[in-house]
């Protein structure tokens, strides 16, 4: 069940991201306003501590769960205007696109490995 542990985090990840567009897009027009992007869901998932889980009260303790910190950094911007301000809102519309289709293939995984389950549960 680590599939529906890490679409999890991955969704929550998107979630984050969409937010930093989203305020982004909100500040296409503030003066001397930098763009904001969240590091790769990768780099994140590289950090996180991997944890082994007891699954008997036989077994070994183990600490607390793996927890996916996402950090927002700056952006390197494709232009900058007379104000300051350096987001570009083609390329906030393509990465809006990005989150939307990583939603959808997340979302997809799901539903199939869940009807998997259920087939073989079934049998």
């Amino acid at each position: 069940m680590q599939l529906f542990n890490v679409i999890s985090r991955h969704n929550q990840w998107l979630s984050v991201r969409q937010s930093t567009i989203a305020g982004n897009v909100a500040n296409a027009n503030t003066p001397g306003f930098r763009a904001q992007d969240v590091q790769p869901f990768e780099m994140a998932v590289e950090q996180a501590r991997l944890a082994m889980a007891a699954t008997q009260p036989g077994h070994i303790a183990t600490g607390g769960p793996t927890v996916v910190a996402t950090e927002v950094r700056r952006e390197a911007p494709w232009e900058t205007s007379l104000s300051g301000n350096n987001v570009t809102l083609e390329q906030e519309l393509m990465k809006a696109g990005e989150v939307n289709r990583a939603y959808r293939l997340n979302t997809s995984i799901a539903k199939v490995f869940h009807r998997m389950l259920m087939t073989s549960a079934r049998v």
